[in-house]
């Protein structure tokens, strides 16, 4: 026996006819990549992406085939994601940040067949166009008189597209688990591997991150997602500021500290989410301007392990709260995030700091285990370390073209590839990458909170830790320090600065000093790239008595 209610299908086009019925006149404002603020609202956006799904359709696009965009977060890329999803077709969203060889991989793989663009990414395009076989169109998301600039053959312009088709088009009428999205992994090791999202997934983690405990956000918000679109949906802010009704906020390709302060006071935004590092310049310009924030409230930060000395800035300098959340490309990306319960609200703030600080808990739709190497379940005591597995109702089940095989246990679980523990409130603490953790002595050191706590030394701007090779422990942590602007440091103080505030044991064997520490196409400190450079390094525990050491890069 079956229930009695009605089929409504859950696909995603529903959530942009909900902002256009009941929230019409709602704005959303893009700093556009052309230079001037562009205002639009719901309504208008959901006309121009009904004319685009009719404009697509004029190409030969099919529901199931793949079109990529390679672009801002702005409202024709808004425009895009509903024109390419709500017609039936696929949504790839391309990272700018990757190499071009990546992709050209990509889009191959994918099979894109048009690619929508901003100007900004022109230039590799028509560079490796020709590698790039199956695209038959290229659009470039801008109007006619930025188009006679263009030296781009056959290239079409957004805006015409828009004018000569008509708003008349219809929208869903497939079934929810039709493919809607697509998101490749960020490919530390191997090739990048696609994520395929379908309607149904992203429809019920747009509920979910509307939850008060998730994002929480509501149609009195104004919201600015500096995470970019290409980042995993920009955690479903796209969707879930349409379904609720919120004002939108677009920074347009200028994520810079004083670009991104100076949308946040003009558009009195309140709810705003990006990784660290963005929230790390902002602060930096803030400071050096002594300048305050007169209408945020809420920040949700993620991508990478928050330092505390953020968490603290934000709450006492500026009055702002923060939310610690974590997730992958696979989770579509949200899955956990470090929003109080019952128990822990009644802390004071400093006690509420160490929750804070941990990735979080789980929201509805998402289960969580630890195993061992074996696969054996660990417990939730907030102290054994275990692999990270995670299924649910909007995680990866298998990879595009069946990518890596296999990828869930026994279960139904997917391991994420991190290493982690989970406290008995229920609160999920990354300690590492597993292929970044540190075995000295047959015991696991953390670099995740080395590089947390070295990071709120004054001087310091960023700190990456890595293993180095020893001959009686394996490996010992060494920490990567590069300074602050004119600022000068030594061993001595940044270890002093660790002292007490992580084990003994843990304490790095040695700091160097570095120019840069580079950042992967997320946001992320790229310790492959790290190990490589210092791939001739030597600890000075290892070295033979009188040996100095060596240069590093």
């Amino acid at each position: 026996m079956q229930g009695l209610m009605q089929t409504w299908p859950l696909t995603v086009d529903k959530i942009l006819d909900h902002a256009k019925n009941w929230h019409t006149d709602r704005e959303i404002v893009s700093r556009s990549v052309e230079g001037p603020m562009v205002r639009t609202t719901w309504g208008e956006v959901h006309t121009r992406a009904k004319r685009l799904s009719n404009a697509l359709k004029g190409l030969g696009i099919q529901k199931g085939d793949r079109v990529a965009t390679l672009a801002w977060n702005t409202a024709r890329h808004i425009e895009a994601w509903y024109g390419i999803m709500g017609m039936g077709a696929v949504c790839h969203t391309l990272n700018p940040r990757l190499f071009a060889e990546q992709l050209c991989y990509i889009v191959n793989h994918a099979e894109d067949q048009v690619i929508f663009t901003d100007l900004t990414f022109l230039p590799i395009l028509l560079e490796h166009r020709a590698k790039m076989p199956s695209v038959k169109h290229v659009i470039v998301m801008t109007d006619e008189a930025h188009m006679k600039n263009v030296a781009f053959p056959g290239a079409l312009c957004f805006e015409t597209l828009v004018a000569e088709h008509s708003a008349d088009c219809v929208w869903g009428d497939f079934d929810e688990n039709t493919p809607a999205a697509l998101c490749y992994t960020s490919g530390t090791t191997g090739n990048p591997k696609g994520v395929l999202y379908t309607h149904r997934s992203n429809f019920i983690h747009t509920l979910v991150t509307m939850g008060r405990d998730v994002m929480g956000i509501a149609a009195a918000d104004t919201v600015l997602p500096v995470v970019p679109m290409f980042h995993a949906n920009a955690w479903g802010l796209a969707f879930s500021c349409a379904a609720i009704g919120a004002k939108l906020v677009n920074p347009g390709q200028k994520l810079d500290g004083a670009s991104i302060y100076e949308l946040l006071e003009s558009e009195s935004v309140t709810f705003s989410a990006a990784v660290p590092t963005v929230w790390q310049m902002l602060l930096t310009h803030m400071r050096e301007n002594n300048l305050a924030l007169s209408t945020l409230q809420r920040v949700v930060i993620g991508g990478s392990a928050v330092p505390e000395a953020l968490v603290r800035a934000f709450r006492d300098d500026y009055g702002v709260s923060v939310t610690h959340a974590w997730g992958m490309t696979e989770t579509s990306p949200l899955g956990t995030l470090a929003s109080p319960t019952g128990k822990t609200a009644k802390l004071s703030a400093e006690e509420q700091l160490r929750f804070t600080l941990k990735q979080g808990r789980p929201p509805i739709g998402i289960e969580l285990k630890l195993v061992d190497d074996e696969g054996n379940r660990l417990p939730h005591d907030g102290v054994t370390f275990g692999k990270l597995m995670v299924r649910g109702a909007f995680v990866v089940g298998e990879y595009f073209k069946g990518d890596g095989g296999e990828i869930l246990d026994d279960e139904g679980y997917f391991d994420t590839g991190d290493v982690a523990t989970i406290d008995p409130d229920g609160f999920m603490q990354i300690t590492d990458r597993a292929k970044d953790v540190i075995k000295s002595g047959g015991e696991w050191i953390s670099t995740i909170e080395i590089e947390n706590i070295a990071v709120g030394h004054p001087k310091a701007e960023l700190a990456a830790v890595i293993g180095a090779a020893h001959p009686k422990w394996d490996e010992r942590p060494v920490l990567l320090v590069k300074l602050m602007p004119g600022q000068t440091g030594t061993k001595e103080e940044f270890l002093a600065f660790l002292e007490g505030k992580i084990a003994k044991w843990w304490t790095p064997d040695d700091v160097v000093f570095v120019d840069d520490i580079p950042l992967g196409a997320t946001g992320k400190i790229d310790k492959k790239l790290i190990r490589l450079r210092m791939a001739d390094y030597v600890l000075p525990t290892a070295r033979p008595a009188g040996v100095g050491a060596k240069e590093t890069a």
